[in-house]
């Protein structure tokens, strides 16, 4: 055993035992011909926690979401509707939900990990996982892929699952995830294998098996050409019977403007499973994959860009856009943000649809983004 021999000196860094997280989210949204305006107020409380006993870890995350709405029949989140799988476990509870409230909770996150050597770890129970290589549309990630009209999620939704992690090498990793769940077709079973190697400056990966248990495989590349990143995705999916095509190619760069950093994300997206038209949206959301929330948006051929620039140390600038390229609507979401210290961020933004809208609230959407109008919300993040 060492001795300090020199007298005090800096200790070691810990991660606090507990860490937390609040956030809250005012929105209005203006009334549209397909949609009633409304003004709502989100709420997400969350505590985390991660002790560790020799190879063996538990992961806690608990939170609590409170949601108010003018409208009883308003959604808190107007923009991030995207439905999220029923969970197999049953950690989640509603405490009030009536009227224009809204209160739930439940663990985000509850599992136990074995690492018995350096390159080997298990785990087991509620916890995350994520597949993707590009940036925001990514439909080779058969876990929970992020809402990419969404940026009021911090942290990741997490599944219920069985996970085998293995690293042969310290550039390559072979993973096995056992995911049970629950949809109205009954219950399914995703059981997929996948690696991951890299080979001078890319990285390559593939996965196969049963995907809501039915036979499915993927593949992804990333790496850079210069001072430019590329990424691609693609999958094919059996589903009743026939061969579906999934895939997503990518371009990013950072770039310097006036000694400030400009961040460019460029996406293009062929989905097998969207709607070739306006007259297909409305069998897509009624379709399982969609109510499995597996479409992060809802067209066959969609386009997604992104410019991030910092104007100042602790100001940036964002602009996303989605294009819907077969019914030619799209939705503008820009926004600033402002870094009050290390554990405080502030952002206030707008999202604006584009294309052909409704007449009434019990037509079938007459394209994806123009019946959403506009939408304008202020964000405070908190993290202790």
């Amino acid at each position: 055993m060492g001795v300090n021999q020199g007298g005090p000196g800096p200790a070691a860094a810990q991660t606090p035992l507990i860490r937390g997280y609040y956030h809250n989210l005012p929105l209005w949204s203006r009334a549209t011909p397909s949609r009633a305006g409304f003004f709502g107020d989100f709420n997400r409380f969350r505590l985390m926690s991660e002790p560790r006993w020799g190879p063996l870890s538990l992961e806690i995350a608990y939170e609590h979401t409170l949601g108010l709405n003018r409208l009883q029949t308003s959604p808190a989140l107007a923009i991030a509707g995207v439905p999220e799988i029923s969970p197999w476990l049953g950690l989640q509870w509603n405490l009030w939900e009536k009227e224009h409230v809204s209160w739930l909770h439940r663990f985000d996150r509850l599992n136990l990990s074995w690492a018995p050597t350096g390159n080997l770890d298990v785990t087991l129970g509620r916890q995350t996982a994520s597949w993707a290589t590009t940036l925001f549309l990514t439909p080779a990630d058969p876990f929970s892929p992020f809402n990419p009209a969404d940026p009021f999620r911090a942290y990741r939704g997490g599944i219920d699952a069985a996970r085998l992690q293995f690293h042969p090498g310290p550039l390559s990793q072979v993973e096995v995830v056992v995911r049970p769940t629950r949809s109205a077709a009954g219950r399914e079973i995703t059981a997929l294998g996948r690696g991951l190697a890299t080979w001078k400056n890319w990285e390559i990966s593939g996965w196969a098996g049963a995907l809501f248990d039915e036979p499915a495989a993927a593949g992804a590349v990333s790496g850079s050409l210069g001072p430019v990143a590329l990424r691609c995705e693609a999958s094919l999916r059996r589903i009743h019977g026939e061969t579906v095509l999934r895939g997503t190619l990518g371009i990013d760069r950072r770039v310097t403007v006036s000694n400030r950093d400009l961040y460019l994300v460029a996406e293009y997206q062929h989905d097998g499973l969207g709607a070739a038209g306006a007259d297909e949206t409305s069998s897509v959301l009624e379709s399982a994959v969609f109510t499995r929330g597996e479409l992060q948006v809802l067209g066959r051929d969609e386009a997604a860009a992104q410019a991030q620039y910092q104007l100042h140390p602790l100001w940036s600038l964002s602009l996303l856009c989605l294009w819907n390229l077969n019914d030619r609507s799209s939705l503008l979401a820009p926004s600033l943000s402002y870094s009050a210290s290390n554990e405080v961020t502030i952002t206030g933004g707008l999202f604006k649809g584009f294309g052909d809208i409704s007449p009434g609230s019990e037509e079938p959407p007459a394209s994806e983004y123009g019946g959403l109008g506009t939408t304008a919300y202020l964000s405070l993040s908190i993290y202790f």
